[in-house]
C-alpha cells in the first residue's frame, strides 16, 4: 500500500475502468477519490464532448493539463482522463507524490465498453481512428506507469484486488 501521503493515479483508455475501479479502490484502501474528468467539467461548466465539439481536442487537453497540474492532494485515488498522458508536465506533477497504475485492456474491450466513442468526449484528432488512438496512447501509458494491471475478462473487484496486491508487494 502507498503511504497515506501518496496517491494512486489510474491511467488508461476510456472504458478501462479508471472511474469505476477508482471508487472501489478508494473504499478498499480507505483513501479519498477524485475523477479528473469531473473536475474538468466543474472547472469549465461544460461536458467534455462539448469542449471537443466547440473548441477541439487540443482545448480539452489544455484544460486537462491545467486541472491536473493544479491538483494538490494526498491520500487519494485519482482517476484521470484517457488523454492525461499527453501532458508530460501534468504526468511529472502527478508522479511526484503518486504511484501511477495503468489499467491495460485490449482494443476489443475498449470498443465493447464505450460503444459510440463520438459521444464520450475523447480527446483525439478528428481523422484519427480508435485503433490509431489506442496504439498511440498505449506507448504513453506504458511510459508513465509504475504498475500495469491487465483488466481483460476481470471484474472491477478483481482489478481492485490485483492493484492492492501489487502495491503491497512493491512497497
Amino acid at each position: 500500500m502507498p503511504s497515506p501521503l501518496r496517491n494512486i493515479v489510474l491511467i488508461g483508455m476510456p472504458g478501462s475502468g479508471k472511474s469505476t475501479v477508482g471508487v472501489v479502490l478508494a473504499k478498499a484502501a480507505a483513501l479519498d477519490f477524485v475523477d479528473t474528468d469531473v473536475l474538468i467539467q466543474t472547472h469549465t461548466g461544460r461536458a467534455l464532448q462539448e469542449i471537443v465539439d466547440q473548441e477541439g481536442y487540443e482545448a480539452l487537453r489544455q484544460v486537462e493539463e491545467q486541472v491536473l497540474c493544479g491538483l494538490n492532494v494526498r491520500g487519494h485515488v485519482i482517476a484521470t482522463g484517457g488523454s492525461a498522458v499527453y501532458s508530460s508536465k501534468a504526468m511529472a506533477h502527478l508522479k511526484t507524490r503518486s504511484v501511477v497504475v495503468y489499467l491495460d485492456i485490449p482494443l476489443a474491450t475498449v470498443r465493447e465498453r464505450i460503444g459510440d466513442f463520438s459521444l464520450r468526449g475523447i480527446s483525439k484528432r478528428p481523422e484519427q481512428s480508435l485503433e490509431e488512438l489506442f496504439a498511440e496512447r498505449r506507448v504513453l501509458y506504458a511510459r508513465y506507469a509504475d504498475l500495469v494491471i491487465r483488466g481483460a475478462n476481470k471484474t472491477q473487484d478483481q482489478v481492485c484486488k490485483e492493484v492492492l496486491a501489487e502495491l503491497h508487494a512493491n512497497r
